[in-house]
């Protein structure tokens, strides 16, 4: 993805502005921010991975089919290269805006005030890892050094207002030889909440033997957006499905998430039988009926 603009642009220095006033009222903490137009209540979105090959095609009329579906709020991922000035554009044009995003850690470690400036840009201030960078997953040793590289990251993003969390897949719950401990709760365990969260995949947690709810009572306070993702497991086989159609028990999901505080619930598929737009559809009906 090509980097933004390294100075401010007047939107961003208006964001900025708007954060701080809003950092003003009691109570407010910056990680609520993009959760105030919904009011309390957790907002729903799409993580837009799930429209990559649409997109690939035709990028202004996928976006314009995942508003038309009901969608307000993306996740930006898996999409086109374009700068973040096409970015933001093209999410306007469509009446959609961005929340969070997937991107590579490498360039915030080589140009960080680039990277700062290309996502307030596009205008979201969650940022997160698809996982850990490929040198940091070999052994123990190089995971806790990977902890490390996404503890110094999420410190720089906090002091400028930004909010770095981690995407798990099922692999993070096996364990390295000569720790007990998950390669997932080693690295909440070697960072700061404040400088790390957990963006919670749901299907992937299920997938790897852990109970979604449970583990996300574990991570109370510091999982505020999650991916709403819903699988059948056979075995060794992993279908995913669209949103209550599979194994997933998301009425303690939903119970545990007002207690822990999500604040998005991000539906993702990866895969699926038929047309994106068609599970996506259903996905977006379903969690647009629940009391979240």
């Amino acid at each position: 993805m090509k980097a933004g603009k390294a100075g401010m642009t007047r939107r961003e220095v208006l964001g900025s502005l708007g954060l701080m006033a809003l950092a003003g009222r009691v109570g407010f903490s910056p990680y609520a921010a993009q959760a105030e137009d919904v009011k309390q209540k957790a907002g729903i979105a799409m993580q837009l991975y799930t429209m990559r090959d649409p997109a690939k095609k035709d990028l202004a009329d996928t976006l314009k089919k995942v508003a038309d579906m009901g969608w307000k709020y993306v996740q930006w991922s898996g999409m086109p290269n374009q700068s973040a000035d096409q970015i933001r554009a093209a999410l306007d044009k469509a009446g959609l805006k961005c929340i969070a995003c997937h991107c590579s850690m490498e360039p915030f470690e080589k140009n960080f005030d680039e990277q700062v400036a290309f996502w307030k840009t596009v205008g979201n201030k969650d940022v997160a890892p698809g996982g850990m960078m490929k040198d940091c997953t070999t052994n123990l040793e190089a995971w806790r050094k990977g902890a490390q590289r996404l503890d110094a990251i999420g410190a720089k993003l906090h002091a400028v207002g930004m909010r770095l969390s981690y995407h798990n897949h099922a692999w993070e719950f096996e364990k390295f030889p000569g720790d007990d401990r998950t390669k997932e709760d080693i690295l909440m365990e070697s960072t700061k909440p404040e400088n790390l969260c957990a963006e919670i995949d749901i299907a992937w947690a299920l997938a790897g033997g852990v109970d979604p709810a449970a583990y996300i009572r574990k991570m109370k306070n510091r999982c505020p957006v999650v991916h709403a993702k819903d699988v059948t497991i056979d075995g060794k086989k992993r279908t995913l499905k669209a949103l209550g159609q599979g194994s997933v028990k998301w009425d303690e999901v939903f119970a545990a998430g007002k207690e822990a505080g999500i604040q998005w619930y991000v539906y993702e598929q990866d895969s699926g039988e038929g047309s994106p737009f068609d599970y996506a559809k259903a996905s977006y009906d379903f969690l647009a009926k629940q009391s979240l």
